[in-house]
């Protein structure tokens, strides 16, 4: 009787973000498939788990793919785990998931945490259909390019970056999407977590004043006419609050903020 092949969520960084249902796999399965057995070993030993380990990162992953297949048919169990999160969103399983369903192996997901959709519900902008394009190119053309694809876009874009990639990538960003809403979320769950939200533009701003460091989550709000909209709402609440002995500058900060729109922009409108 052949094994099962368990996809087995774990923490992204705090590391009581796991399930109980995770954990009594964890204990139960022959063997571990980590991404990184050092890494893996420090959550393991955290909660007493010993096992076998068998590590699947980068290259390694097609040919490792091919002994874990072994394993499981000849009837051991195998829990499959990334470094963080669930296996196979933007992280390495992919190839091995594939390799078992080809094999007619029964594969069992243990669902648990995922950067993207923790990431998407701190963002504030819309949830009920989104795009994960995961990493986005390293070279500036190539990343430009899938942006310029986007940009049409009307749903939420949902991105991941590196810190030594996450300025260039911004301000990209900034050319192409120009004033859209968005949140960049960094190092989710763990001790220096962030969030900054606002329009592009500001999010730049406020990341330069930051420590760069970690990794991060990039949502952008998709291409819509609320944003057209939401501005002609917002001068006329401009114009009604200037009415009632506020300041312009006054006025335009407090919509502005409400709104979530540029307060230069909404400013610089009011003078027309």
């Amino acid at each position: 009787m052949k094994g099962a092949l368990y996809i087995v969520s774990t923490p992204i960084g705090n590391l009581e973000d796991i399930t109980l249902r995770a954990l009594t796999v964890l204990k139960e399965v022959d063997v571990i498939a980590a991404e990184d057995t050092r890494h893996s070993r420090k959550l393991l030993t955290h909660y007493g788990i010993s096992k076998p380990l068998i590590s699947y990162w980068g290259e390694k992953e097609k040919v490792k793919s091919a002994e874990i297949i072994e394993k499981l048919q000849s009837g051991q169990s195998v829990a499959l785990i990334s470094d963080a999160g669930t296996p196979g969103i933007s992280d390495p399983g992919a190839v091995l998931i594939k390799k078992a369903i080809e094999e007619n192996i029964q594969v069992v997901s243990i669902p648990g945490p995922s950067a993207l959709i923790a990431a998407l519900s701190l963002s504030g902008l819309p949830t009920n259909e989104f795009i994960f394009t995961g990493f986005l190119p390293s070279k500036t053309n190539q990343r430009q390019k899938i942006l310029r694809d986007l940009s049409l876009e009307p749903r939420t874009l949902v991105f991941y970056e590196a810190p030594h990639r996450i300025l260039e990538t911004l301000m990209d960003m900034e050319k192409i999407f120009m004033e859209r809403r968005a949140a960049l979320v960094k190092e989710i769950t763990k001790i220096h977590e962030e969030v900054l939200r606002g329009n592009i533009p500001e999010i730049l701003t406020k990341i330069k004043e930051t420590t760069i460091a970690g990794e991060y989550i990039i949502t952008v709000e998709g291409k819509t006419e609320r944003r057209k909209l939401a501005t002609e709402d917002a001068l006329s609440e401009v114009s009604a609050l200037m009415k009632k002995g506020l300041g312009r500058k006054e006025a335009v900060k407090k919509i502005a903020g409400a709104y979530g729109l540029s307060k230069k922009e909404l400013y610089d409108k009011s003078l027309l």
